[in-house]
């Protein structure tokens, strides 16, 4: 599977161990960055990663900050993208299996690196279930009109 990593300084060191585990396991990985631990802007690592799922040169994103929280509001900003913010196993799951999640996001400083490597697991080996699950999902793309209420 080809899978894009990014995150900002607050994880890099999550990120790179996650990238050597994920090539051993034989997926091809496309880190793109932070590499350093001097302040960045963790947006830019999230739209950058959500490019490269968008534009299909990824097939599953891994998108990391300090809290999570951060870059998983960025990458959400691409309408191709379904990412969501996880903590573990579970709702990992969860996430691909009812939400068709293609990327997740994680804090470093609240997720260690066998935790963050079951949270990977879950998410790559789970299907999206489809069926009622896929018309919420179509929904996210294609929001309702909703009349004005008051």
């Amino acid at each position: 599977m080809r899978i894009a990593i990014a995150s900002d300084h607050a994880a890099t060191d999550l990120k790179a161990l996650l990238a050597d585990w994920l090539r051993g396991e034989g997926h091809e990985v496309a880190d793109l960055g932070t590499h350093g631990l001097e302040s960045v802007d963790y947006p830019d690592y999230g739209y950058r990663l959500a490019a490269a799922v968008a534009n299909g040169s990824a097939d599953k994103g891994i998108a990391l900050c300090g809290s999570g929280i951060g870059i998983s509001i960025s990458v959400n900003r691409n309408p191709a993208c379904r990412c969501a913010l996880v903590s573990e196993p579970l709702s990992a799951k969860l996430a691909r299996e009812h939400n068709d999640a293609n990327v997740i996001a994680m804090g470093a400083r609240l997720t260690g690196i066998d935790m963050a490597k079951a949270c990977v697991t879950a998410f790559l080996t789970t299907d999206f279930a489809g069926d009622r699950h896929a018309r919420r999902v179509d929904k996210l793309s294609h929001p309702p009109v909703l009349e004005n209420s008051q």
